[in-house]
């Protein structure tokens, strides 16, 4: 908690793939400790979308440039569940290493996929998540794993949402 008050926390070089996801999820457990959403900043830093263009980073194709509308969406859906939850189960992890031609040259691109199921904090209540992290090459996140999509495995936002 005494680190969480000092600087804003978020992705680091030394994370692999599994701490990153492991760091978000227990930003979310905790997500009002120091302050009120602090976990849900934690998941915006970690967010590897680009803020001026639409992003299916929940599935749907949404605008995320603004912090209160990725807020919003884990307070009003099915990702509320993930908000101070109980326990957690790591159902399956695969990570993928892709060749891409960039530009002429052949590059590596990792990619990891995980799906965990979560119980939350209101009786009865239980979903199971994918998280999609890719390791950014180049630029100022080269070697930094950050979050590409985070989607529910059901119809999250069939009954609509406060958007």
């Amino acid at each position: 908690l005494e680190a969480r008050k000092k600087k804003p926390f978020g992705p680091t070089l030394h994370f692999s793939a599994e701490e990153a996801v492991s760091q978000q999820l227990d930003a979310l457990k905790y997500n009002d400790q120091p302050r009120q959403d602090y976990g849900i900043e934690v998941m915006y830093r970690f967010a590897g979308f680009d803020p001026f263009e639409r992003s299916t980073y929940f599935g749907p194709h949404f605008d995320l440039g603004q912090f209160e509308r990725f807020r919003r969406i884990f307070h009003h859906s099915s990702y509320r569940v993930l908000l101070g939850h109980k326990e957690r189960k790591i159902l399956s992890s695969l990570l993928v290493k892709e060749l891409i031609n960039f530009i002429g040259f052949i590059v590596a691109q990792n990619r990891f996929k995980q799906r965990v199921w979560v119980q939350g904090a209101r009786p009865a209540e239980e979903e199971i998540f994918e998280f999609t992290m890719v390791q950014r090459l180049g630029g100022s996140w080269d070697g930094y794993w950050l979050t590409e999509s985070l989607h529910h495995d059901g119809d999250s936002f069939s009954g609509g949402m406060a958007y």
